[in-house]
């Protein structure tokens, strides 16, 4: 065993050779640590974002409609006051006053066909209830055969269970539904519709006022992004994107409506289903409704058809056509539109528009794709939010 002793004056030192470390730590490979504390924080800020867009659901999305539709008229106010002189506040106001009353004459002049459509709906039912009567007396009908198998299910399943003793002192409950009253029935009617009147004025508004801005947000929103050069550029950059990216969106969409819209009115008209025109707009306008607005249509189309024809046959005949113009409408040509519109993977597309229906219910269907366009241009020029980008591009 050799005693280290020290070095005597002028002699020269040999540097300490460190004792080499186990095998067990020389094989270990190296681990990255793990901050819990930010973890925790990033967990606990995405939540309060989440809780905070759906409490204030109602501020975000009349102003998420506003914005886009002042995107999709920017350019038009633009053109009336490059080339035709016309101030961009008196421009703007011109265009969403004549962009809200052919949306009401459209309504007025189809209110008729809708209100005789809304006044058949009781017979409609009357007879349906009578198809399914007339299929429960008959024995050997679908109905009947499935009423019997429960009854020998139910009496199979009566006889292997014995029955619970007698209870005493136990009070007996009966629930009664309330009563029909119109004055409450109306009430709610025009307080629905009041509301609905003000959502509409207050969107309208907002867009109005962002026309009529111009690009002064826009100056704003580069001049807030920093001194530098480089993120004024990124954020002109993004903004750019952001736009061109919502305008062709809006432009699908309506691409979209106005062909489901004329052939949905053709098929219909082509059977003799009567209130074609009224039915060719409402597959138009539901079809703007991701997944919901398919079912809709079919099932609504279906009941009407049976009315009019009384028969099964006619009804799955409408509503069949109906999910096949819906069906051809949704796997070729939005795809195909989709892909040259933008760069974002259908899984992506697919949850994001799910999970912002969740939040804010049919506008968060309408608005989810929008949402995760404006996020996925932000992250792509980011450099810590990158890997979002890429996991939502394709």
């Amino acid at each position: 065993m050799s005693i280290d002793r020290p070095a005597a004056e002028g002699e020269p030192t040999q540097p300490s050779v460190p004792a080499p470390a186990p095998e067990a730590a020389r094989s270990r490979p190296p681990s990255a640590p793990v901050d819990l504390r930010s973890g925790s924080l990033l967990f606990l800020a995405i939540l309060a974002g989440i809780l905070a867009l759906y409490w204030a659901r109602a501020i975000f999305i009349p102003i998420m409609l506003g914005v886009m539709i002042s995107v999709a008229l920017s350019p038009i106010v633009s053109a009336m006051e490059r080339r035709l002189r016309v101030p961009r506040a008196l421009g703007a106001a011109v265009l969403l006053l004549g962009a809200l009353g052919a949306g009401s004459y459209a309504v007025y002049s189809l209110s008729d066909d809708a209100a005789l459509l809304v006044a058949a709906l009781p017979e409609a039912i009357e007879k349906v209830r009578d198809t399914f009567e007339q299929q429960q007396v008959d024995p050997q009908g679908t109905i009947g055969k499935v009423k019997k198998a429960a009854a020998e299910i139910e009496r199979a399943a009566t006889a292997q269970t014995p029955a619970p003793p007698p209870t005493q002192g136990v009070t007996r409950v009966q629930i009664e539904a309330s009563t029909f009253s119109l004055r409450n029935y109306m009430w709610s009617g025009t307080l629905g519709l009041a509301g609905a009147v003000g959502q509409v004025i207050g969107v309208t508004f907002i867009a109005y006022f962002l026309l009529a801005s111009g690009s002064t947000f826009r100056r704003k929103l580069v001049r807030i992004a920093g001194p530098t050069f480089t993120r004024r550029r990124l954020t002109v950059q993004a903004l750019d994107e952001i736009t061109i990216q919502i305008q062709l969106y809006l432009l699908v969409q309506l691409l979209k409506a106005v062909i489901v819209g004329v052939a949905s009115w053709l098929a219909f008209l082509w059977i003799g289903l009567n209130h074609a025109a009224v039915w060719g707009i409402a597959a138009g306008v539901l079809d703007l409704v991701p997944y919901i607005g398919l079912v809709v249509i079919g099932a609504s189309s279906g009941l009407v058809g049976f009315l009019q024809f009384g028969t099964f046959d006619m009804a799955i005949l409408i509503a069949g056509v109906s999910l096949v113009i819906h069906g051809i409408e949704s796997y070729l040509l939005t795809p195909w539109l989709t892909s040259q519109a933008s760069r974002m993977n259908p899984v992506a597309v697919f949850l994001g528009v799910i999970a912002w229906g969740w939040l804010w219910g049919v506008w968060g269907l309408l608005l989810g794709l929008p949402i995760l366009l404006v996020v996925k241009a932000v992250c792509d020029r980011i450099d810590e939010l990158k890997p979002i980008g890429e996991l939502l591009g394709s």
